[in-house]
């Protein structure tokens, strides 16, 4: 809530003559958040905290808003560094006028940013349907150097830590009930506070393991902007050290919570499951993701509350929080884990397959793509997109790459994830073992050997490009004189067809085993 009138100061920011030499003679346009506003004018972005106080912030004295801002400049230039410039006092005249960086008393601060383009916002993008595979994979690998740079913060207790934050956040939901629904705030607190004790042991042992790290904080799409072409996070958590020293797992959260509360599955799928492969995470800490998904799901909803209840504020303010607040609860009972196995013969479409299964089988943010093609990049030390010598593909390196997928797709299994195994799974054995992973559990499986002919793989391999996969025509033609014995359980999919027919005949067969957490391309209603 507001504690203070800062209007005089939003006169003054807001009057065309305050920064007339850096604005080219364009008006000032002001935006507003929940804490702050923004003063848009030319090339500069003015950035102001606003007088209030939440339980989780507080800005009310010209010191605390001094120091945020101070602490705003130096964090985000670990990731930002050309977009934030400066801090300025606005200051108070002998005759009461204000200007900047004058000789009398601050009465306030504000940063200066470079500005950057209209429509930039992820968010924006993602209003617009226009978040492209290659943005979000790029966005994911800064993510994941940027958590490998993070400072460690030695945390003798991870879960204490994080319990701190579950409660903050509960008391803060708890104040807008009266919004919000009583029901719906106690059933989500009850559901964060066992998701909370369950996860007691994993948390502590994440922390002791150096996971817990000062990081980002508030990494959702509207903290994020394309900038010179490339998706920049900027705007990280400033006002408390404490709430931006988190689990890098719980930081990722943030960003995949908002693509799949945006029905955005794929998307979030993407993100998740490149940053496992890219960040050599323990991904035991899978069993948190429900936990630290609806924790940010709630934030945004009290957020949202917080909005809705300022004066003026629209009906959809309030309708918003409500949904956030749907999510959480739904991101608490989860959907089963299942397992499905994609196999054939290189450039049968399996890779394609399994990308489109992964966000609609399973919990949130979708299946665990275990791909050997990855895995044996990471093994050798190489990104994805690197290709490697003939000496990485010996009988004994493609054993090694087997056996690390066999143990990746069980952890993901063990800790309530869904799977999607994706291999050429041409010997018989290779399929018995990935469906006896699923059997021990007594998880649902579907193996689905993708049956291709040799020139339509041919011609997918010579077109394709940026992929994880070396195999090239002389590979994918000297497999088709692999002799390849009873599928046995295997379902075959006829791969001839388009991408799309393929996923469709795919899903055609979970259907029939009620494998779909939900149907690929419909519209979520969280009820």
């Amino acid at each position: 809530m507001a504690v203070s009138d800062q209007q005089d100061v939003f006169d003054f920011l807001h009057s065309g003559t305050t920064f007339a030499a850096t604005s080219g003679g364009e008006d000032v346009r002001r935006i507003d958040t929940h804490c702050a506003s923004i003063f848009l004018t030319g090339a500069r972005a003015w950035k102001l905290k606003r007088a209030v106080r939440f339980p989780y912030l507080d800005f009310s004295t010209v010191d605390l808003r001094k120091q945020a801002l101070t602490n705003e400049l130096i964090l985000n230039r670990r990731i930002a560094p050309d977009l934030y410039l400066g801090l300025h006092a606005i200051t108070r005249q002998q005759g009461g006028q204000l200007e900047l960086d004058g000789p009398g008393e601050p009465v306030d601060w504000v940063l200066e940013m470079r500005r950057f383009e209209d429509g930039a916002l992820l968010s924006e993008l993602a209003d617009r349907h226009t978040l492209p595979p290659g943005l979000l994979q790029d966005l994911t690998d800064g993510i994941v150097a940027f958590h490998c740079a993070a400072e460690v913060v030695p945390e003798p207790d991870g879960h204490a830590r994080f319990a701190a934050v579950v409660r903050m956040n509960v008391t803060t939901l708890e104040a807008y009930a009266d919004l919000l629904g009583a029901e719906n705030v106690a059933a989500v607190a009850r559901g964060l506070f066992s998701a909370l004790s369950a996860g007691e042991h994993l948390l502590r042992q994440r922390s002791a393991a150096g996971r817990v790290r000062h990081v980002h904080g508030d990494l959702h799409l509207a903290n994020i902007a394309v900038i010179a072409e490339r998706a920049t996070p900027f705007d990280c958590l400033e006002f408390d050290a404490e709430l931006a020293t988190i689990d890098t797992l719980y930081d990722l959260a943030f960003l995949i919570m908002d693509l799949w509360q945006r029905d955005m599955r794929a998307e979030a799928n993407l993100v998740f499951n490149r940053y496992l492969d890219l960040s050599g995470e323990d991904e035991g800490g899978l069993a948190l993701m429900p936990l630290f998904l609806a924790c940010r799901a709630v934030i945004r909803a009290h957020v949202a509350a917080a909005q809705a209840k300022r004066a003026g504020a629209g009906p959809g303010l309030a309708e918003n929080a409500r949904r956030y607040l749907r999510l959480a609860l739904t991101l608490l009972h989860p959907a089963p884990a299942v397992l499905v196995a994609t196999g054939g013969l290189s450039g049968s479409g399996k890779s394609t397959l399994g990308r489109g299964l992964a966000p609609w089988i399973g919990r949130a943010p979708g299946a665990r793509i275990v791909r050997s093609d990855v895995l044996r990049k990471r093994l050798a030390g190489a990104a994805p997109e690197t290709r490697l010598p003939d000496c990485a593909y010996t009988p004994e390196a493609g054993q090694t790459v087997y056996t690390e997928m066999m143990a990746l797709t069980a952890t993901a299994l063990d800790n309530g994830q869904a799977a999607v195994a994706d291999a050429v799974f041409a010997a018989g054995e290779e399929r018995e073992n990935i469906e006896r992973i699923a059997v021990e559990r007594a998880i649902p499986f579907l193996g689905l050997w993708l049956d291709c002919g040799e020139n339509q793989r041919v011609a997918r391999i010579e077109t394709r490009r940026h992929d994880a996969s070396d195999a090239d025509a002389d590979v994918a033609r000297a497999q088709s004189s692999y002799a390849l014995p009873d599928l046995k359980s295997w379902e075959t999919v006829n791969a001839n067809l388009s991408s799309a027919e393929v996923l469709e005949s795919a899903s055609a067969l979970l259907r029939q085993r009620q494998m779909l957490s939900r149907e690929p391309g419909v519209p979520a209603h969280v009820a």
